[in-house]
């Protein structure tokens, strides 16, 4: 518990309308998407950059824990304040999109934009900024840099870190640093702009992002191939992309999600399904997206798909892709509780890794239904269990353990795109050495010497 002096200290630093300790705020900001709950002792909305180094600067001399939160759509606890202390909201003041570089292509925000609003706003001006996260209508660029968010068109256009220039962020001692330039190219010094994506709010706080923008696609257009199971969507996967075809999205769901798509949402999938393949292509003309239709399904068809369709019009294109919003959902016809990780794998072990996952489902008696961004090696594995049933939750977590160290094995990682946070922090000396993990620790020490920035997070 913070003494009630550092909470009227704060006030004088920001105004006492944006720093909260009433239960009400205490309780909105205790949660993230993984449905625990751990209160902070107050909730402090920064106005500018200026109250960002301020605040931090009064934290860190009186060793007052901090957790950087944008909206709270996180899988793995990243802004959950577990050992109590202040949530630094961004969402409320902290929010504008500052420049759109029409010459340069590039977009400046603050961190609590919310991703789609960038998505939108650019696109109106003929540019594209790919990276979509699930949550785009709601997560905050600031999130999806600490987070390195991918999405669906990663497959083609890569992650969050992909697009990221520059950084200005606060140290935890409040020293204002900038990290990167507007530049296309920077040797410089070093990359402090790529260890502040991903580090999850441990080593900085992120006040603005340059973002690199594109020229919108001119057309696009969706297709489905359908196979008999697993296995061959998985070698179509990396055989296609091997041959030449360059989509923006490919989406998997397996028969079990089929199934629950059509039970849940009553969406209509052929019913033959063992697995789908569903995504998009693109091209500024159109010459060039049929192109990449005809290689895709030539692809497939030669590793075993049964069907290829291209969606004709919007109507259809929409019921694609509502099937494969919906997968996670629907699965829930499988398990009141679902334990959702999203590994990656090089593509190539696709096949491989799919085969196992399932054999550790059926080992401990858990249906385990996945899905995902197959197109570049992601995959949701759901290991559904009964929430009420301790035994059964227990075989859930052991499968969850033997699923990572097959991953790991398989020259792969424990997450693709929703991070570390507090739910994978037990798992981080499956996939890291320990000199690897003490460098991380170091890394930590020297930006956040006392450790107030997001304690407890990534095993650190």
């Amino acid at each position: 518990m913070i003494d009630p002096k550092h909470i009227e200290a704060l006030r004088d630093i920001v105004g006492a309308e944006n720093v909260h300790s009433d239960k009400a705020h205490l309780r909105a900001y205790s949660y993230d998407a993984t449905r625990t709950h751990y209160e902070p002792d107050a909730v402090i909305f920064p106005r500018h950059e200026e109250d960002v180094s301020r605040i931090l600067t009064y934290c860190n001399h009186h060793r007052i824990a901090i957790v950087p939160r944008g909206a709270g759509s996180g899988f793995t606890g990243g802004a959950l304040p577990v050992n109590g202390g202040i949530v630094l909201a961004m969402e409320r003041h902290m929010n504008k999109i500052l420049e759109i570089d029409m010459e340069n292509m590039l977009a400046v925000v603050q961190p609590g934009v919310i991703n789609k609003e960038l998505q939108r706003h650019v696109e109106e001006l003929g540019l594209f900024y790919p990276p979509d996260p699930a949550s785009e209508e709601y997560s905050t660029l600031g999130g999806n840099v600490s987070e390195n968010a991918g999405g669906m068109r990663a497959a083609k256009y890569g992650l969050t870190k992909d697009y990221v220039m520059a950084l200005r962020a606060v140290r935890a001692n409040g020293d204002i640093i900038r990290a990167g330039k507007r530049t296309i190219k920077d040797v410089a010094g070093y990359n402090v702009a790529g260890i502040l994506i991903a580090s999850e709010g441990t080593l900085a706080v992120i006040t603005e992002i340059t973002l690199k923008l594109i020229p919108k696609p001119k057309y696009v257009k969706s297709y489905m191939g359908i196979f008999p199971d697993v296995e061959a969507a998985m070698n179509a996967v990396f055989k296609s992309l091997a041959e030449g075809a360059n989509p923006v999205a490919m989406e998997f769901l397996d028969a079990l999600v089929v199934k629950a798509v059509k039970e849940k949402l009553g969406i209509e999938l052929p019913e033959e399904a063992g697995a789908l393949l569903i995504g998009d292509v693109d091209g500024n003309v159109p010459e060039e997206v049929a192109f990449q239709l005809k290689v895709l399904e030539e692809s497939f068809r030669a590793n075993g798909a049964q069907e290829f369709r291209v969606a004709e019009d919007p109507a259809e294109r929409e019921k694609l892709w509502q099937a494969r919003r919906g997968a996670s959902q629907s699965i829930t016809i499988y398990g009141s509780k679902k334990l959702n990780e999203d590994i990656s794998v090089p593509r190539s072990m696709l096949p491989k890794a799919l085969k196992e996952i399932y054999a550790i489902g059926e080992k401990y008696g858990l249906v385990v239904p996945c899905f995902g961004h197959a197109g570049d090696g992601n995959i949701h594995v759901n290991v559904m269990v009964d929430g009420n049933d301790p035994d059964e939750l227990e075989r859930g977590h052991k499968a969850i353990r033997e699923i990572f160290q097959l991953v790991v094995d398989l020259g792969g990682t424990l997450s693709g795109e929703h991070g570390i946070g507090l739910s994978k922090a037990e798992f981080m000396e499956i996939a890291f050495s320990p000199a690897e993990l003490q460098l991380f620790r170091d890394i930590k020490k020297a930006f956040d010497p006392n450790g107030i920035l997001n304690p407890g997070k990534m095993g650190l």
